[in-house]
């Protein structure tokens, strides 16, 4: 089973169960999870510890407390690597997000296919394998 990454705002949208999560991706995901191969940055947490601060996202628990739950859900967080924070800074022609810099590195180096629906993630030129959330 290849890997599944989550994008961040793919993951906040399955844990609030938004209808925004398409069919193909939710088979992904569902696959990927019963296989113990669904994966989130740990960058995913920072940035939706941001929006939470900012107001821009609304949890039903502290960040913190949030982020557990995420965990014993079975998605596996995997770390900011110093492999992941050069290889991000390799991606040739690459929006220049550093959160999303940092995703996709990480979905590359797990050879995970990552469940985005950022436009310039989905239309990137690179070899990452990846499947719009919303399909």
């Amino acid at each position: 089973m290849t890997p599944v990454l989550l994008d961040t705002h793919a993951l906040v949208w399955l844990l609030a169960g938004d209808s925004s999560v398409g069919n193909q991706a939710r088979e992904l995901i569902d696959a990927g999870a019963r296989e113990d191969a669904l994966l989130v940055s740990a960058i995913s947490f920072w940035e939706v510890a941001m929006l939470a601060q900012r107001r821009r996202l609304t949890l039903n628990l502290p960040a913190a407390q949030w982020r557990r739950q995420v965990l014993e859900l079975g998605i596996a967080e995997i770390a900011v690597s110093g492999d992941v924070g050069i290889l991000a800074t390799e991606l040739e022609e690459f929006q220049p997000d550093p959160a999303d810099r940092m995703i996709a590195a990480t979905a590359l180096l797990q050879g995970a296919t990552l469940i985005t629906a950022d436009a310039s993630i989905l239309s990137w030129r690179g070899n990452l394998v990846r499947q719009d959330a919303r399909r």
